[in-house]
């Protein structure tokens, strides 16, 4: 039965992507797809970085990806921007702005600027190596920029940024590295103190794309970060007592509440701006609450090894994947697997896409 009712969500989520696909196909809705966060939109720019401590280039990240190759992308396969870009017929996957030798095709159509322990503090990435997200922004997307001005001109580039989908994915690193489990800003905010410290720094940032072309941008919320394995492995000792840390769920929760607000006041500023919030605490702690429903039988540990340690460097040959990753929610101890990136997907299309184009 439950793998029937698996096949029947595969099914409908692939028609509802095709079907979209096929009436938007032409004209496009969007031009390009931009992205600014962590390792969740990271499509492989951290393969570049010397200093990066997190990479996913190397086995058995990318087992699923076409071509069976790790690529950077912190999943067995494709991540939320991917499946998005696909869905808008931008593109089929969307490629890291420090890839080498980058097509004019690539560039125009956009993008990742993400770097897996990013965060919106710029604290969260003195130890990660990261790119921060003032320099994905600052440095990187100006950069950008010229380089398509340098291929289509200073108008039609101004047209493409200003038409573009921005997404924006940032801020669990924050509070795991910071607050949780690496308490350095608890030493200076309480969690509402953080929250609103988080927040101002992001306002700065949409304020900052806003003058760089940026009108159509779409800011993820924050995961119930309770639930992830490493949080929990983090808490409880015995590997078969885990459950979601519901302080932790409740600050997400929080957190996500102030943002849905703060992007409401601050589009009201930006004239001719459109700024959504995406939640996807919703989605997640669905799939967690009712697993059987999208085909899952384990949400609590990762596919990667036990899924109670790996990731990153720990995730690698020697520590061989689950059988079969469809059925985890989780891909290591941070990251969702391709499986529920798609359901995501599937969600951004119901939920936030409408609001986009209103």
């Amino acid at each position: 039965m439950v793998a029937t009712t698996f096949l029947i969500l595969t099914i409908i989520s692939k028609t509802c992507i095709i079907a979209l696909s096929t009436n938007i196909s032409s004209p496009k809705l969007f031009p390009a797809i931009l992205i600014f966060g962590d390792s969740t939109v990271d499509t492989g720019n951290n393969n570049y970085l010397i200093n990066a401590f997190f990479k996913g280039n190397h086995y058995p990240y990318g087992k699923d990806f076409p071509g069976h190759v790790p690529t950077g992308r912190f999943s067995n396969g494709k991540l939320v921007p991917d499946f998005i870009a696909s869905m808008l017929n931008i593109k089929d996957i969307v490629p890291p702005f420090l890839k080498p030798n980058l097509s004019d095709e690539e560039l125009l159509t956009g993008v990742s600027f993400a770097s897996a322990g990013a965060g919106y503090d710029d604290l969260t990435t003195v130890a990660s190596g990261a790119i921060s997200f003032s320099k994905q922004v600052d440095d990187y997307f100006k950069k950008y920029i010229e380089r398509i001005q340098g291929i289509v001109g200073e108008k039609e580039a101004k047209k493409i940024v200003k038409r573009a989908l921005v997404l924006v994915s940032a801020g669990t690193n924050d509070f795991g590295f910071n607050f949780y489990n690496t308490p350095t800003r608890r030493l200076e905010f309480d969690i509402n103190g953080y929250q609103d410290f988080l927040q101002k720094n992001l306002k700065k940032y949409i304020e900052e794309l806003y003058d760089l072309g940026c009108r159509k941008i779409v800011v993820s919320g924050l995961p119930p970060i309770g639930c992830l394995p490493i949080q929990m492995t983090v808490k409880f000792e015995n590997p078969s007592d885990r459950k979601c840390l519901e302080d932790e769920n409740f600050d997400a929760q929080t957190y996500n509440y102030k943002l849905s607000k703060l992007l409401a006041r601050l589009q009201a500023l930006l004239p001719g701006s459109k700024l959504v919030y995406a939640d996807i605490y919703g989605p997640l702690i669905d799939m967690i609450n009712h697993s059987q429903k999208y085909g899952f039988v384990e949400t609590n540990r990762g596919c990667c090894g036990t899924g109670l340690l790996e990731a990153g460097l720990f995730c690698n040959s020697l520590t061989p994947p689950c059988n079969d990753v469809s059925k985890y929610l989780f891909w290591d101890i941070a990251h969702p697997s391709e499986a529920a990136y798609q359901f995501l997907s599937v969600h951004f299309e119901k939920e936030v896409l409408p609001k986009l184009l209103q």
